[in-house]
């Protein structure tokens, strides 16, 4: 079979692979959908400290069970599933009080297991312990169910700031994730969502699709001045940062309306963290700032159900559709702007 297999950085190739064998505790899958994002992109070019190569790429995955361990039930041959890509462990202190999103001993599909930028692959115990392969319900395709992985770290960024009904929500940042949050924003009753970028085409590609209330082109016009204008003088209710841009980050705060709520969704590099608080906005203000790190098995079946009831449409965010010995292209792609989300169908 064929796979997408990460060597070093700068180092991908497709190559030829035998087909893995699933052990007792395990399931195995025919890929039939792996969407591709940013992350795919920062791997192939600088690596992953948590990716021992070699390494089969790819965790936004959706497929086909083609064979079940002798210790599993509840699967079989034919069943149509989507995989969790963060893995929490389900022991630790922090599982145990329900936060899984920030477990410790985290493990990964396509960074310390074989992702799915392959024909097949193994779904490793781990997944199953925590409840983390899901049934594709029935109507989805499978390069939609593919996007529920990227929903769900969305789903959970918006119920740490608490997206809800009336509110004037900024999203920054128009890629897929920031047009996830435009949609999902909408769906849990926004009243207005405004959507803003530097980049002019993406911005559009992207506004094209999602319809916000308004598009804010941040190489022309200050967002800050942009979004007060836009709210009567109030600022925003929600300002999510969909962006890894510490500009970003800052300008979310002094845009905030009172009591409002910022999510710091997108990180910065690791070269460049710090940023820039007014805190006295944060005090007077009396403004809440919220981190978001992924998702949980839960959230992922909550996404699949979002998409699956038309609460939030994904279907024509799938901007291109690529084969697996088209992968290389689909990163370049990315890497370019060129797409809101690109999937990879073996």
């Amino acid at each position: 079979m064929k796979v997408v297999r990460f060597h070093a950085p700068g180092d991908v190739r497709i190559e030829e692979a035998a087909e893995p064998t699933p052990g007792p505790a395990d399931v195995k899958i025919r890929v039939r959908a792996c969407s591709t994002c940013g992350t795919d992109v920062k791997i192939f070019n600088f690596g992953h400290h948590h990716i021992v190569p070699p390494r089969v790429m790819g965790h936004e995955i959706a497929g086909e069970v083609v064979e079940v361990g002798s210790d599993v039930s509840g699967w079989q041959p034919g069943d149509r599933v989507q995989v969790i890509a963060a893995i929490p462990c389900g022991r630790c202190a922090e599982c145990r009080r329900g936060r899984m999103t920030v477990c410790p001993n985290q493990v990964s599909m396509g960074y310390h297991f074989d992702g799915g930028f392959a024909e097949y692959m193994v779904v490793p115990h781990n997944v199953l312990d925590v409840d983390g392969l899901n049934r594709i319900p029935d109507g989805l395709s499978y390069a939609e169910a593919s996007v529920a992985e990227p929903l769900a770290c969305v789903l959970n960024g918006q119920n740490l700031a608490a997206v809800g009904d009336g509110d004037d929500v900024v999203v920054i940042g128009s890629g897929p994730i920031g047009c996830l949050h435009v949609r999902l924003a909408r769906a849990r009753g926004a009243a207005r969502v405004f959507l803003a970028d530097l980049n002019r085409e993406r911005l559009d590609l992207a506004a094209d699709l999602v319809q916000p209330d308004a598009r804010i082109h941040a190489g022309e016009t200050d967002v800050v001045d942009a979004v007060l204008k836009l709210t009567e003088g109030r600022g925003a209710d929600v300002v999510i940062t969909a962006a890894a841009a510490g500009a970003a980050q800052e300008q979310a705060v002094q845009m905030a309306a009172r009591e409002g709520r910022i999510s710091f969704f997108g990180g910065l590099p690791k070269d460049k963290p710090i940023i820039a608080l007014d805190s006295n906005l944060v005090h007077y203000r009396e403004l809440t700032i919220v981190g978001a790190n992924g998702s949980s098995p839960q959230h992922n079946k909550e996404a699949l159900r979002l998409i699956a009831d038309g609460a939030v449409p994904v279907n024509d965010l799938i901007t291109h559709r690529l084969p697996l010995d088209r992968a290389l292209d689909a990163f370049g792609i990315v890497a370019r702007g060129e797409a809101i989300k690109v999937t990879v169908e073996p």
